[in-house]
């Protein structure tokens, strides 16, 4: 069974950055795609970025130039490096990890595997 564990997380005034990471464990081999969502009460769970297995990333357009996500193979480890930060980027993140297909992509029904998230707070 995978486990997702994200941290990281915290407050930063606009401008800002953080730096989230994903812990996994149990098995994520390297052909495996990850994923950052995340989500605020009153909006749906909002893809952010993902990696494939051979390192080929897609980003939302909310996020494309500020935030960039990477992976550690060897330490089973997810990234999402956060720059930049506006007050719309307040929300939590979760980590996310799939196995049924080759290619990432943004939608949330790929994924079968979740962390419990992570809270980011950005204050204007």
């Amino acid at each position: 069974q995978v486990q997702l564990v994200e941290s990281g997380g915290g407050s930063v005034q606009a401008g800002g950055s953080l730096r989230l990471s994903c812990a996994a464990s149990g098995y994520i081999g390297s052909n495996r795609y990850m994923a950052w969502f995340r989500q605020t009460p009153s909006k749906e769970r909002e893809g952010v970025a993902c990696i494939s297995g051979g390192a080929t990333t897609t980003y939302s357009d909310s996020v494309k130039g500020r935030f960039t996500i990477s992976r550690d193979n060897g330490k089973a480890s997810l990234y999402l490096q956060m720059n930049s930060l506006k007050p719309e980027d307040t929300a939590k993140y979760y980590c996310a990890a799939g196995t049924r297909f080759w290619v990432c992509n943004l939608a949330a029904e790929i994924y079968n595997y979740w962390g419990n998230g992570t809270q980011v707070t950005v204050s204007s």
